[in-house]
């Protein structure tokens, strides 16, 4: 056991935490009994902060009470629902407030983004992703590539870890994006890579892809709410999330966009346009005319749905009132206690697969359990079982996330708990 990673610790860490009081702005989950769960899953759904209820609620109250005039007069009047979420979403993206949107889902939004920023011809219609990139992303990818009439095959690249290895490293990125060189049109790369929690240097990546004229996007579905990002230092062309792992917006919620302000007026970049896209001051003239929206909102589509936007209202003023990079800076810490109490009670019986320095990876650790695909299921229904919950990687690796808005230090140390009497079951 390493010295000093004991439950004690864990108390005395969570009585010392100045963000400890966020805990009870979340709903935790609780079993049959209605003891509550130890839950480590806010990478795949993050807990429904306590006043998403209130605020959808609110929204509900209004259409009863007011109809069509809720679109003016309710409380948070509907038209202009997106641009209250801007600025709240800006400081988490690193961007400023024209810069970001919410709107649709992840994989619409990336949709409608390559529709501007892939622009192929044959000379240059190559794009790069991560090998083992989330199915989502390399299904749009490939029907992009399909669409314009070239052969995946070849005009996809994936770049992998070296042989015998888990992560990628920067080298390797930079290396293949300079040989792919004016072949290439797109890097599409994940902020945090969602298998093993590898987080990326998105300003290097962006660099070497601009040094050889491609665009640059990335998915931070695992990324935003994470930690910190500087999406406009940085000069990405775009990004793309969605709200319900660590922003906690609820299941299916809204997503959003980032889209840098050099494209802000550009009306050269085709675009797959709608009526939301349009100028608001023009909007409802219904002239039929596109009158091009400054920034990001210039590619919406339609009007956001008010019901799965309130929530995420509710949780982003849990952020504003934390701020990202103290909630960065208890992830680290967070997630190195759950490291060490891991690898102190569970030893040789598993591998963690995480970067092992808490500055190359977000508030995940990815664990694979010895002695193959059968015993690592098991050992996770039996976790499971135990009160924990975690999600499933095949073949054989359990994702546990200490999320700092709501997870304590006992949470990490009754999982790894959990963890070893589970190898042992």
């Amino acid at each position: 056991m390493n010295a000093g990673v004991d439950l004690q610790a864990a108390l005395a860490l969570d009585r010392a935490d100045e963000l400890g009081s966020l805990r009870e702005q979340f709903a935790l989950p609780r079993d049959a009994g209605g003891s509550e769960l130890t839950y480590l899953c806010g990478h795949s759904l993050g807990l429904a902060p306590r006043e998403a209820r209130a605020r959808v609620m609110e929204e509900i109250e209004d259409w009863e009470r007011l109809a069509v005039h809720g679109h003016e007069l309710g409380r948070r009047a509907w038209i202009g629902y997106a641009e209250r979420l801007a600025p709240l979403l800006a400081p988490l993206a690193g961007a400023l407030p024209d810069e970001v949107v919410a709107m649709n889902s992840l994989s619409v939004n990336l949709h409608l983004l390559l529709a501007s920023f892939y622009r192929p011809s044959a000379a240059r219609h190559r794009i790069l992703i991560e090998a083992g990139a989330f199915p989502s992303d390399r299904h749009v990818l490939l029907s992009q590539l399909r669409w314009h009439g070239y052969d995946p095959a070849s005009a996809l690249v994936e770049l992998g870890p070296r042989p015998g290895e888990e992560l990628l490293r920067a080298e390797d990125i930079d290396a293949r994006i300079g040989a792919e060189g004016a072949a290439l049109a797109l890097v599409l790369w994940p902020g945090v890579q969602y298998r093993t929690g590898q987080a990326f240097a998105l300003e290097e990546i962006t660099r070497a892809a601009r040094r050889v004229g491609a665009s640059v996007g990335f998915d931070l579905a695992h990324s935003i709410g994470n930690l910190p990002l500087a999406l406009h230092d940085c000069a990405a062309d775009f990004a793309v999330w969605c709200s319900y792992k660590y922003l906690n917006g609820g299941p299916g919620a809204i997503g959003g966009a980032f889209v840098h302000e050099r494209h802000a007026l550009d009306a050269s970049l085709p675009r797959l346009a709608g009526w939301w896209g349009s100028d608001p001051g023009t909007r409802f003239r219904m002239s039929g005319e596109f009158e091009l929206t400054a920034g990001a909102a210039g590619w919406q589509i339609s009007n956001p749905p008010v019901l799965s936007a309130a929530p995420l209202l509710a949780s982003l003023a849990q952020f504003a009132t934390a701020g990202i990079a103290r909630l960065r800076g208890k992830s680290r810490q967070l997630t190195d206690f759950l490291e060490a109490a891991l690898l102190g009670q569970c030893g040789e019986g598993i591998e963690i697969i995480s970067p092992r320095e808490s500055a190359q990876r977000g508030a995940q650790l990815s664990i694979r359990v010895r002695g193959g695909n059968l015993r690592a299921r098991r050992v996770h229904a039996a976790l499971g079982r135990r009160g924990v919950v975690s999600d499933w990687r095949e073949p054989d690796t359990i994702r546990l996330a200490p999320v700092p808005l709501y997870n304590r230090y006992a949470d990490a140390w009754r999982a790894a708990e959990q963890l070893a009497g589970a190898l042992r079951d």
